[in-house]
């Protein structure tokens, strides 16, 4: 087996040290879910993680943790067929847009998206890289991404199609054109079913015959920035990542006041059953992050964004690069952190852009 260096048994003990606690209770339950040095045993205790084999069980464990407050993932036998329609197209100076639906998890219910084409991708010979474009808690949806609304500095659908993507934004569950009844639905949060919309996006884009479905890539700010990581850990398709504010960890979001995170758009059970109290989490971001390694991710965190302490984003990171380096993929694992606020400023998106080139420039190795 390969067993850990000595500088990753250090890095693994530095980021411990960095997400410390107090006594008792708490610093166990932080030390759980906030460091990444143990892995699980079969007795259903904890031992030193020492290899990949190690990771890969306590990598299994955090999806089981995070399944317990999210809900299962759906895995149907037979999905719904996706039955794709094109609403409407306009043909633009560099790319083509299209209003397209498709059904996600019922036959009777469809979601929105507007797919974003190179002007090209109709009669070139070679199939394009695409992105998922995650939009913000905004009325206006999948609008902001597109280019149609919102803020021009989170127009990144429309930005990168004009650099020779394929895009994809879709709305998230409740906002832009996709109604949605949470307290009537089958899943125990919104962020599942955000998922699980997302997971059919990905087969929507596969389904493409400009797309090459082995080189998909996810991007988003703020709600979008944590539904591109949340689906990421649970849907391997996606091979690289870029989240603008989209996370710290639990205990600096607002004080530990996890009120934001428990309401019906989000997880209902981090207030009915852990009190909206970090400590009480089976999960953590940097366990999130961590679990996407080997592959591409690329956090953007504003020193001014007071959503998403930057503090608490470098503890994250930290604690994810020894499981980087474990992957032989430290390099991999990048962080921007403008002096901006709640934003995506534009020498970040330019870097998150070239990021993405690069991370999905060539096919994965079978």
């Amino acid at each position: 087996m390969n067993r850990l260096a000595p500088r990753l048994v250090e890095g693994l003990a530095v980021a411990a040290a960095l997400l410390g606690s107090q006594d008792g209770s708490a610093q166990s339950v932080r030390r759980s879910h906030q460091s990444l040095d143990w892995t699980p045993t079969a007795d259903g205790g904890e031992r030193p993680l020492a290899d990949l084999d190690d990771w890969r069980r306590r990598r299994n464990d955090i999806l089981e943790q995070m399944q317990t407050v999210m809900g299962p993932l759906p895995a149907p036998a037979s999905p719904v067929p996706l039955d794709p329609h094109v609403v409407e197209e306009v043909v633009e100076e560099s790319f083509i847009r299209r209003k397209v639906t498709y059904h996600a998890d019922s036959a009777t219910a469809t979601v929105a998206a507007w797919l974003l084409l190179p002007r090209d991708a109709a009669h070139a010979p070679q199939k394009f890289p695409a992105v998922l474009c995650l939009h913000q808690t905004v009325p206006e949806g999948k609008d902001e991404p597109a280019g149609l609304a919102g803020q021009p500095s989170l127009h990144y659908g429309r930005e990168l199609a004009e650099r020779g993507f394929v895009t994809l934004a879709p709305d998230y569950p409740s906002l832009g054109e996709h109604q949605h009844d949470f307290a009537g639905d089958d899943y125990q949060s919104g962020s599942m079913k955000a998922i699980y919309d997302n997971i059919r996006a990905i087969d929507y884009l596969q389904s493409l015959p400009q797309v090459d479905g082995r080189r998909i890539g996810a991007i988003g700010h703020s709600l979008g920035g944590h539904n591109a990581i949340f689906t990421a850990v649970l849907e391997p398709r996606l091979r690289a990542v870029v989240s603008s504010c989209g996370f710290t960890t639990f205990h600096k979001y607002y004080g530990g006041d996890l009120t934001g995170w428990s309401g019906p758009r989000y997880m209902p059970l981090i207030a009915e059953r852990y009190g909206c109290d970090p400590d009480q989490m089976p999960f953590d971001f940097p366990e999130l992050i961590a679990a996407l390694a080997p592959r591409p991710f690329l956090a953007v965190a504003p020193l001014g964004d007071h959503n998403f302490e930057v503090s608490g984003v470098r503890e994250v990171m930290a604690a994810a690069r020894p499981i980087y380096e474990l992957h032989n993929a430290a390099n991999r694992l990048q962080a921007l952190y403008p002096d901006a606020g709640h934003d995506f400023p534009l020498e970040c998106r330019r870097a998150a852009y070239e990021f993405l080139e690069k991370s999905l420039s060539a096919p994965p190795p079978p």
